[in-house]
């Protein structure tokens, strides 16, 4: 593949070299892509130039690269930092959503596969976490677009037993092996593995909202039901994931 160039969010890094850094990044137009960034951490003035800002985790920058068949890491030749999110290095409880975000985006999305909803979404959930009352829709937000872009997006409309729609309840079963609600009573769905939870009907009305993309019903979502409803989808990535990521911990509070 020829020298390409694009906006690219740092999601993990770690040290190749004194002087050399291997980065993952979430790019807009390439997907997923694991660099070796030659002489990142060098302070000469030719690789200052280059890597201008550094490339740091939790920053959105402009790459430069070229991407061989075969070879496992792309090679990154230029890094032009654009954003670096500055209240992240400020609010720990920001930093910390961030680096779930990032954790997810690593594990949910393959190699240079296409993903400019991902990457949409998680420019916007990073820059949205400099706003604290608002960093629990935005978590929510941010799990249902990944979801969708994925192609796990989550069925709340219809019963994923019945096809049918469901009708309005107190409660209602997540089949996380379906992909959604049922009104099937708890326990007697097909999930017979653990991956079946009772939903409350206000945590569903929080899902139908967001994926709706309904203003004005997420304006009256409450702290709470978004709460739960980030602690659902948590559960619901884990179980897709079929294991659990460290930073999961953050959101189901454990």
């Amino acid at each position: 593949m020829p020298r390409f160039k694009d906006d690219a969010i740092c999601i993990r890094h770690l040290d190749w070299s004194e002087t050399s850094q291997v980065v993952v990044l979430l790019t807009r137009g390439h997907g997923k892509v694991r660099g070796l960034a030659k002489g990142s951490k060098r302070m000469s003035p030719g690789s200052v130039a280059r890597y201008s800002g550094g490339v740091e985790l939790l920053t959105r920058g402009q790459i430069v690269g070229i991407i061989k068949t075969g070879m496992e890491l792309a090679t990154l030749t230029e890094w032009d930092l654009q954003e670096p999110y500055a209240h992240l290095r400020n609010d720990l409880a920001a930093q910390r959503a961030g680096l779930y975000a990032a954790d997810l985006c690593n594990a949910m999305l393959a190699d240079q596969d296409e993903h400019p909803g991902a990457f949409t979404a998680m420019d916007e959930f990073l820059s949205a976490l400099a706003e604290p009352a608002k960093r629990e829709l935005s978590l929510l937000v941010f799990q249902w677009r990944l979801l969708a872009d994925a192609g796990y997006r989550p069925e709340v409309e219809r019963d994923v037993v019945t096809a049918k729609p469901l009708t309005d309840r107190a409660s209602y079963t997540f089949d996380a092996r379906a992909g959604g609600l049922t009104a099937t009573v708890e326990g007697s769905t097909d999930a017979d593995d653990g991956s079946a939870w009772k939903v409350r009907r206000e945590t569903v009305a929080a899902l139908r909202a967001v994926g709706a993309g309904d203003a004005g019903a997420m304006g009256h979502i409450t702290d709470e039901s978004a709460r739960r409803a980030n602690r659902l989808l948590c559960v619901y990535l884990r179980a897709i994931l079929d294991r659990a990521l460290p930073t999961m911990g953050l959101v189901l509070g454990e």
